[in-house]
């Protein structure tokens, strides 16, 4: 039997693609925001969050992620004009410095409108589509899109099926609602939302299992509480050890087709020199 784990997948964005052939695609994160759990206030000046975008790609990044609202726990929600104000103005800039596909972490359809207009190329949303007006900017865009898992889950360890199962039929609904193909989606399996210390560890594992069902897989694990529960380490920024253990075990064990980090050049290294040790004789 075929190692389905291999698959290669192509996704669509717009007017473009990527294809995702088994090795892994890193997708640096820019927080705009004043809160958000590790980075929160470093990038949310205009200047601060350009220069930032520029270091990520020359670090080796092939995608950049913006969000303008933190999703940490006990996050500060904020309304979607705010959300625009901090968000849509780095997009117009970036689009005039950048190759690179860019990706709005949002769960506010009027903010992805507005960033897909500015000209964004995908809608991360850690609410799979919550927004009933999602699915139509999605569609009028023909925006990529990446559906994350974000609901508690029985105690327990063995629920990853649960989640695996959440996305596949998010999925196919995603498509019904916007008309758009598989193609156009990346699945999320939510590590640090909803789910316990083992259980984070277990969907973590198992994620070849879920893309053995033919859908790709974007892993967030930058610097996440997990591993300062396994580690006793309270400080985010002391958590890449940790962080980088976590990409190598998804990018080579799990056949992950994109990382989601704070630290671009740091996990670029480490894959590459997991790799080079895999490949050899």
């Amino acid at each position: 039997m075929p190692d389905t784990s291999k698959q290669l997948f192509n996704f669509r964005f717009k007017q473009q693609s990527m294809k995702l052939d088994g090795y892994p695609k890193l997708m640096g994160i820019i927080n705009l925001t004043p809160d958000s759990f590790s980075d929160g206030g470093k990038y949310n000046s205009l200047e601060a969050a350009l220069q930032q975008a520029d270091n990520l790609e020359k670090q080796g990044a092939d995608f950049l992620d913006l969000g303008g609202e933190s999703t940490r726990p006990g996050y500060n929600a904020v309304s979607p004009d705010e959300e625009i104000r901090r968000v849509v103005p780095v997009v117009a800039e970036l689009v005039k410095r950048t190759r690179l596909p860019i990706s709005i972490d949002t769960t506010k359809a009027l903010v992805a409108e507005a960033a897909l207009e500015a000209g964004a190329d995908i809608i991360n949303d850690v609410s799979a589509l919550s927004d009933p007006a999602m699915p139509e900017a999605l569609r009028r865009h023909q925006a990529g899109c990446i559906i994350m898992h974000c609901q508690q889950l029985p105690p327990e360890d063995s629920a990853y099926a649960q989640v695996f199962d959440f996305l596949q039929e998010r999925l196919k609904w995603a498509q019904s609602q916007t008309g758009l193909p598989a193609e156009y989606f990346v699945l999320d399996p939510g590590v640090g939302f909803g789910k316990t210390l083992s259980q984070n560890l277990s969907v973590i594992k198992h994620l070849a299992q879920l893309r053995r069902r033919g859908l790709p897989i974007l892993l967030g694990v930058s610097n996440k509480s997990y591993i300062g529960k396994i580690c006793d380490e309270q400080r985010p920024q002391a958590r890449l050890p940790g962080s980088l253990a976590t990409a190598a075990i998804a990018a080579y064990q799990q056949s992950c087709d994109i990382i989601r980090v704070h630290q671009v050049a740091e996990t670029r290294q480490a894959l590459m020199v997991a790799k080079a040790i895999l490949d050899s004789v």
